[in-house]
């Protein structure tokens, strides 16, 4: 390898090894709680804390119930409330009312505003007539990294550019 080839080559490695911490909360829901029982219930918490600077709910939970070992359904009537508070700085409890997913009592969702990257305290309280139960579990908040479509173009220029130049210089070489 030339002395020229070098700096290129440790520069991609850099970027490539850089590239895998960029994608840490890009993707679809994970689990932040599994299988806790309270009071009646099994309870798992899935989230995708995303922290948005526009002001929406950015940050997705999903409640997961099932019955701690009486084999009965959720009740249809059951109500789920997810509450937020950042861990790092002051700040607002944030509290929110899940809805079922599809009708159904035993999966439900809210979304909440997490404003600032960092650790959220996360605790659910399930209310139905198999009684009372509330959990704690906490989530790192992070700004969704796949960027706009818009930015996508951007990103692409100086590479189309340089494969244009490229080509360009092949062509006139030709002739």
């Amino acid at each position: 390898m030339t002395a020229g080839r070098s700096p290129f080559v440790i520069l991609v490695t850099a970027a490539l090894l850089s590239a895998e911490s960029l994608t840490a909360h890009s993707g679809p829901p994970f689990p932040i709680l599994s299988n806790r029982i309270a009071g009646g219930y099994d309870i798992s918490i899935w989230s995708d804390p995303d922290t948005t600077d526009d002001g929406s709910p950015g940050g997705q939970f999903w409640v997961v119930l099932k019955t701690a070992g009486r084999g009965a359904a959720i009740p249809a009537a059951t109500v789920v409330t997810v509450a937020i508070r950042p861990l790092d700085r002051e700040g607002p409890t944030l509290t929110g009312r899940a809805v079922p997913v599809n009708g159904a009592a035993d999966n439900q969702f809210v979304a909440l505003l997490m404003d600032h990257e960092g650790p959220f305290g996360v605790r659910v309280t399930v209310d139905s007539s198999l009684g009372r139960a509330e959990v704690e579990s906490r989530a790192e908040a992070t700004y969704d990294l796949r960027p706009s479509r818009g930015l996508i173009v951007i990103y692409l220029l100086p590479f189309v550019a340089v494969g244009v130049l490229w080509m360009k210089a092949l062509w006139r070489r030709r002739h």
